[in-house]
């Protein structure tokens, strides 16, 4: 006879469990399907590049307080030197107040009536008298110089003191730049260590293989710069070439951008300043077709320059990981306007 037992039914606890794990894959499975794709070397390579960007401004400023620290520096020590040259001033005419008071103690020792009485020359007294009279004088002029002094050097000091204070804040800017710059330049090799060893590998390749097309074109052109302290300027720079690339370097061994432009020109006998952004007004402003050699050429918002060579062509120390080196304009970044210094 066939059996008419029941199956047996899964517990409670069991079918919990069952459903739990269920419902688990099914959330897995979700937001893997969900999950952003590996960004591709290309993305990589554009968010790289915008980092390199801002890593640059921020260099650019952290160069200007640099600039201003050095400034303010200079200030602090020419005024310190004058309170130092002040207080001794002020001590000289101290000590010549003291001598004149102790001049006229020891001679003012009798009343002058009874001097007069007792002298028995009345004649000498009276010419003791009119100098006496003298010194007075000078004690009042000398206390009035005192006075004056003692102006001069209190505000000296408030001076000085305003000017510790700039540098102090000067500083704190300066360390906060700082820190800017490293943060962009961490972010960009982060992303740059998402790829593979092959991926960064092309990327380096592609960045030489454009430098390289960029020198082959740089010697084409035979352009005539527009002064013989701007074609100074560029020769200097093109012995550059090669030299790496490093955040706020001035050179001679490595550059950031302005670092070189000051450089060079600085080889031609001529002082610019240390930033993109007060290079600016170190000359004369031109539209593109007016640039010649030896120009100086801005780049995207005023964050990056180099010096123009012709055809359409430009020296400069690009970004980090790279070295100074010839580019198309059209691959420097948006080209702003040139200043001829």
């Amino acid at each position: 006879m066939a059996s008419h037992r029941r199956p047996k039914q899964p517990s409670r606890a069991r079918v919990t469990v069952l459903s739990a794990t269920a419902a688990a894959a099914v959330a897995l499975t979700s937001q893997a399907a969900q999950a952003d794709p590996k960004p591709s070397k290309e993305d990589v390579k554009e968010k790289v590049d915008k980092l390199y960007h801002e890593a640059e401004a921020a260099t650019e400023k952290h160069s200007g307080a640099e600039e201003k620290e050095k400034k303010i520096e200079k200030q602090v020590e020419a005024i310190q030197d004058k309170v130092a040259r002040g207080q001794d001033e002020l001590n000289e005419l101290r000590a010549g107040l003291g001598s004149m008071a102790s001049a006229q103690y020891r001679s003012g020792g009798i009343d002058p009536a009874l001097q007069l009485f007792l002298s028995s020359d009345p004649d000498d007294y009276l010419d003791k008298a009119s100098v006496l009279d003298q010194m007075g004088t000078k004690q009042v002029s000398a206390l009035e110089k005192i006075q004056a002094k003692q102006r001069t050097l209190a505000q000296q000091r408030k001076e000085a003191s305003l000017k510790l204070k700039d540098l102090a804040d000067t500083r704190t800017e300066l360390a906060k730049k700082k820190k800017d710059v490293q943060t962009k330049l961490n972010a960009a090799n982060k992303l740059l260590n998402t790829l593979t060893a092959e991926e960064r590998a092309q990327i380096q390749a592609e960045d030489a293989e454009r430098a390289a097309r960029g020198n082959e074109r740089a010697n084409l052109g035979n352009e005539k710069a527009s002064s013989g302290m701007a074609a100074a300027a560029l020769a200097a720079a093109k012995t550059q070439l090669g030299k790496p690339y490093i955040s706020g370097a001035e050179g001679p061994n490595s550059y950031d951008c302005s670092g070189l432009t000051q450089w060079a020109y600085a080889q031609a006998g001529v002082s610019i300043t240390r930033t993109t952004y007060t290079q600016v007004n170190d000359g004369t402003k031109i539209g593109r077709s007016e640039l010649a050699p030896g120009d100086l050429v801005f780049f995207s918002g005023l964050s990056h320059v180099g010096l123009y060579v012709g055809n359409g062509q430009v020296i400069h120390a690009p970004k980090p990981g790279t070295v100074v080196r010839y580019e198309s304009m059209e691959w420097a970044g948006s080209f702003q306007f040139g200043v001829r210094v």
